[in-house]
């Protein structure tokens, strides 16, 4: 891989050719050539909103050799996205400059029976794709620890902690916090099923494995990040933060707690 080399990620390409065009000029001018292939490029740029970021990890297959960064091309708040569009002297600046810091954000991997891992930044979620509670027996680095009947489980990184955990009242977690959340959706609790009722935080040393009861065709709906994941005859599914880690480039005095007072405050 060549050094300053970037690789522009617009899905379905609905940017217009004079963003693209303006952006690839821009990083010339600092030094930075524009390359056709995501995995020779030393910088990943997505062009547009946090799904555009969280796809463009996932289309580089999450590389840990290269950095990311986010071009906002609306006046939007997000939480990966540093960079806008509408900025470009900003952009500019901070690269000649090198007015920027670096952060690694965790990974989880994810694997399916005895399939091959898959990775996400935000968060994985299975849930019941039937109008009935789905159950499970969900164990901690080996130990049973509850069984499951609900809607399903969310289980996010820190950075992943504002979306779909937050909305189900998970907790917001530091991402300088290596730890994964595990959050119930719907959990049934009476006197025949019982369950922690509340989020809860593993360890990078600590594996959650879900067992899926086979007495029922649950047929779970499963999905990373922004992207379903098909499988099917799902026995068991084994989480656990990756020794994977992605690094991006954020702004000075642009911290997650920044992103997050913006967003949510």
């Amino acid at each position: 891989m060549t050094n300053n080399t970037i690789y522009f990620f617009e899905p379905n390409n609905k940017n217009s050719k004079k963003i693209t065009a303006d952006l690839v000029n821009l990083f010339a001018g600092i030094g930075i050539t524009t390359v056709d292939s995501c995995h020779d490029a030393s910088i990943v740029a997505s062009v547009g909103g946090d799904g555009a970021f969280l796809q463009a990890v996932r289309k580089n297959d999450f590389r840990s050799d290269c950095m990311y960064i986010g071009i906002g091309i609306e006046e939007k708040n997000y939480m990966y996205v540093d960079f806008n569009y509408h900025n470009l002297s900003e952009i500019r600046q901070v690269f000649k400059t090198n007015g920027f810091e670096t952060r690694s954000y965790p990974v989880i991997e994810v694997k399916v029976n005895n399939n091959q891992p898959n990775y996400c930044l935000n968060e994985f979620t299975l849930r019941t794709s039937l109008v009935r509670t789905i159950m499970m027996d969900i164990y901690i680095d080996d130990f049973l620890f509850e069984h499951f009947n609900g809607d399903g489980i969310v289980i996010s990184t820190p950075t992943g902690s504002t979306g779909y955990n937050k909305s189900l009242g998970g907790a917001v977690v530091d991402p300088l916090i290596s730890a994964m959340q595990v959050t119930e959706l719907g959990s049934v609790n009476n006197n025949n099923h019982r369950t922690l009722g509340t989020s809860f935080l593993l360890s990078k040393a600590r594996p959650i494995t879900l067992a899926i009861d086979q007495s029922n065709d649950y047929y779970p709906i499963m999905s990373m990040d922004n992207e379903a994941l098909s499988v099917q005859n799902t026995e068991t599914v084994r989480i656990k933060l990756s020794d994977k880690t992605i690094n991006t480039i954020r702004l000075h005095n642009n911290t997650f707690w920044h992103k997050a007072q913006r967003n949510f405050l």
